[in-house]
C-alpha cells in the first residue's frame, strides 16, 4: 500500500504506467481487431493474423525486433482508415472489450497514487485513438501514445508522426517532468517490458510488473520491486467500499512528434485539473 501523501509544499509527483500487460491483460490495439473487422476496416485474414500476434505477445512478450515488426504491420494495416470511424468503434466497444481485462491490482495502484496526490500518466506504444479513451476510463490525468499521420481526407496515411517506444518514452517522461514540475526522484513507473528500461530508470521508484524474462533479470540486478498482476476485473465490480470522487475527463494527450520533444516544446494539451485537495502529510 502507498502511504505517503503529498502536501501542498512538496514537489509535484506522478506515477507513469505502461498499458499493455501492465494495466490491462492484453494488447490494447490488437484487442479491437474483431471490432475493426465488424466495422469493415480489416478482413478476416487480418483478424487471424492479429489473433496470432496477440498470442505471441501474451505468451512471451515482445522483444525489440518483434515490436518493430508489429509496428510496421500495424502501420501498413491502418493506412486509409478513417480516423473518426476508428474513434467511434473504440468508443462503442471500449467497455465491453477493455473493462473486463483491467487488472484489479493496477486499478488499486492508480487509486492509491491519486489518493497520495500524484498524477497518473499512461505511457503506451499503442495508438492515441485507442489509448486516450482507455486512459479516460481509468481516470488517468495524462496520456502519452503513438500518433499516426492523418491526411487531409481524415484518414491515416500509414506514416508515424510520434512513436512512443523505448527511449522516446523516457524523453516524454522527462519533458512532462520539466513542464509540470514533477520531481522524478520521487515519481513511480510501472512496466512489463525490457524495452521500457529507459522510462523505468528515469524515476526514483521503478517497478517491473509481470516482467518478460529480460526485464526480470534487469529488475533483479537493479533490485527493483517485481509485481505480479493476475486479477482482471470490471471496474464497477471492484471493492465498492473503496471509491474515488469523480475525476475530470482526461486533460492531456501525447506529443505531436519526436522533434517537438527533442526541442523541448511541451506537448501536453492542457494543465492538470484546477485544484488538488491538499491532504496533511
Amino acid at each position: 500500500m502507498l502511504s505517503v501523501v503529498e502536501n501542498c509544499f512538496s514537489p509535484r509527483t506522478a506515477a507513469f504506467f505502461d498499458l499493455d500487460k501492465t494495466v490491462i491483460a492484453k494488447s490494447s490495439t490488437l484487442t479491437f481487431s474483431k471490432s475493426f473487422y465488424q466495422g469493415g476496416l480489416i478482413n478476416r485474414r487480418a483478424v487471424l493474423r492479429t489473433a496470432y500476434t496477440q498470442f505471441v505477445f501474451m505468451a512471451g512478450g515482445a522483444d525489440h525486433e518483434q515490436m518493430e515488426k508489429m509496428r510496421a504491420y500495424l502501420s501498413a494495416l491502418c493506412k486509409g482508415w478513417n480516423v473518426q470511424q476508428v474513434r467511434e468503434i473504440v468508443a462503442e466497444t471500449l467497455h465491453d472489450l477493455i473493462d473486463p481485462i483491467i487488472y484489479d491490482e493496477a486499478a488499486t495502484l492508480i487509486e492509491e497514487h491519486h489518493t497520495a496526490g500524484r498524477d497518473v500518466v499512461i505511457v503506451s506504444t499503442s495508438g492515441a485513438e485507442v489509448v486516450e479513451p482507455i486512459g479516460e476510463l481509468l481516470g488517468a490525468d495524462r496520456v502519452v501514445a503513438t500518433r499516426m499521420v492523418v491526411g487531409d481526407d481524415g484518414c491515416f496515411t500509414g506514416e508515424i508522426e510520434y512513436y512512443a517506444y523505448g527511449p522516446t518514452k523516457a524523453e516524454a517522461v522527462k519533458a512532462l517532468a520539466e513542464s509540470e514540475g514533477y520531481d522524478l526522484s520521487r515519481c513511480y513507473a510501472y512496466s512489463d517490458s525490457v524495452t521500457d528500461v529507459p522510462m523505468l530508470e528515469s524515476v526514483g521508484h521503478p517497478h517491473a510488473v509481470n516482467p518478460d524474462r529480460a526485464l526480470r533479470r534487469e529488475a533483479i540486478l537493479r533490485e527493483w520491486p517485481i509485481l505480479v498482476f493476475d486479477r482482471p476485473v470490471r471496474l464497477k465490480q471492484r471493492l465498492p467500499a473503496f471509491s474515488m470522487p469523480p475525476r475530470p475527463a482526461l486533460v492531456a494527450a501525447a506529443a505531436v512528434g519526436a522533434a517537438a520533444v527533442t526541442a523541448g516544446l511541451v506537448w501536453y494539451a492542457s494543465r492538470r485539473r484546477a485544484t488538488v485537495a491538499a491532504l496533511p502529510g
